[in-house]
């Protein structure tokens, strides 16, 4: 595994001090530690800094319906990233590819980015934009790879629709044919949140020394901010299999999707600094308080989870070996509700577009679709409409 970037160095030196603490990390913690964001960010977030009660979360979800078709023929595509005016970028997986897809559906090539080694599950995997005024007034393009040595993230300035030359954000990611994570988003608090996977080797989901099995937060510069929970290193929480989806409700809750290895998939609600158990615990059950509990648990045939999309505190989440679309209200764990099963094969992304509407991407190019080939128009991005 190549050396982490000078943003992940201190986690290193932390390493020895931390690892004793790890059993610390489940329901001990002290109780003025906030779940998800630190309280510096409740404005960003939506919240007042008052003591108001939040609305109830939902028990129901909204009907959901296929629109349009936005884009086809596409490449494996994986991370999906809007535009100021509408459009997104799209990642393509194996080709390495940003392509730009109009509103209207119209395509077209970005770009190609330097340094990808597409291998197995790994690639060219998540896309960010954050706002300009975010990065010193440049519109950046955020991508997670898959390199020689590792998992890595760069950022790139786009202008006139090309990327600009790319600068190291955070180096060191372990990398393997597969658990490959890949996920990116920014926070309600300003921050780049990602997701990593433990490729392959269970042990590292619990080594605070290793960015693998881990959800990690930085500044978008890639330095670690101060209010981590583990000084000095990027771990937000540990103890993860391999996170594709990340997304935050109404609240500036975060949540995170998590394949399972042959039993239990996961849709997790993440907690500042606790351990979600792998590869202890798969599924169900916290080991007398050490971990997380899971909020829902699907089998691996039901789910698969990739890609994660929050609306109106209603999770949609994208089922790959599922071949199906869940909606969970984040009030009632029972009322999840499973659409579209095997009607597009399999999904990947689900992601919120400006006009409100979702999009989300199959995945059926990828080797792994059962059942039936692929379409002639595969990969897709369909358009929901939800209500």
């Amino acid at each position: 595994m190549a050396r982490p970037h000078v943003t992940a160095l201190t986690t290193l030196l932390a390493a020895a001090l931390l690892v004793p603490l790890l059993a610390a990390c489940g329901d001990d913690e002290p109780a003025d530690l906030p779940p998800t964001v630190p309280p510096s960010s409740s404005a960003a977030s939506g919240g007042t800094g008052t003591s108001t009660t939040p609305a109830a979360y939902p028990t129901t979800v909204p009907d959901v319906t296929v629109a349009r078709t936005v884009a086809s023929r596409l490449e494996i595509p994986w991370g999906i990233a809007f535009l100021p005016d509408g459009s997104a970028l799209v990642a393509e997986r194996e080709t390495a590819e940003i392509r730009r897809v109009a509103a209207d559906g119209t395509t077209s090539r970005v770009d190609k980015v330097a340094g990808v080694e597409p291998n197995g599950e790994g690639g060219l995997l998540g896309l960010l934009v954050p706002p300009a005024e975010a990065t010193e007034g440049t519109l950046m393009v955020y991508a997670y790879f898959t390199a020689a040595d590792d998992n890595r993230i760069v950022r790139m300035p786009y202008e006139n629709g090309k990327l600009g030359a790319p600068s190291t954000v955070l180096t060191g990611i372990p990398k393997a044919g597969n658990h490959d994570g890949g996920r990116m988003i920014l926070g309600p608090d300003g921050k780049l949140w990602i997701g990593t996977g433990e490729s392959g080797n269970p042990p590292l989901a619990q080594r605070l020394d290793s960015l693998g099995g881990k959800i990690l937060r930085l500044n978008l510069d890639g330095s670690v901010p101060a209010d981590n929970p583990f000084r000095g290193s990027p771990v937000w929480t540990l103890g993860h299999r391999n996170v594709q989806g990340l997304a935050f409700d109404s609240r500036g809750q975060l949540w995170a999707t998590e394949f399972g290895q042959d039993t239990w998939d996961e849709l997790n609600r993440i907690q500042r600094g606790k351990n979600y158990g792998w590869p202890a615990v798969e599924g169900k059950g916290t080991d007398g308080g050490r971990y997380v509990e899971p909020f829902v648990v699907w089998s691996t045939d039901e789910a698969s989870p990739s890609g994660l999309a929050i609306v109106d505190d209603v999770a949609y989440v994208a089922g790959l070996r599922g071949q199906r679309l869940w909606q969970v209200p984040l009030g009632d764990a029972e009322g999840a509700k499973a659409r579209f099963t095997e009607e597009y094969g399999r999904l990947r992304t689900v992601v919120q577009a400006p006009s409100g509407a979702l999009w989300v991407s199959t995945s059926n190019l990828d080797g792994r679709l059962r059942g039936r080939d692929p379409a002639p128009d595969d990969d897709k991005i369909l358009e929901l409409k939800l209500g």
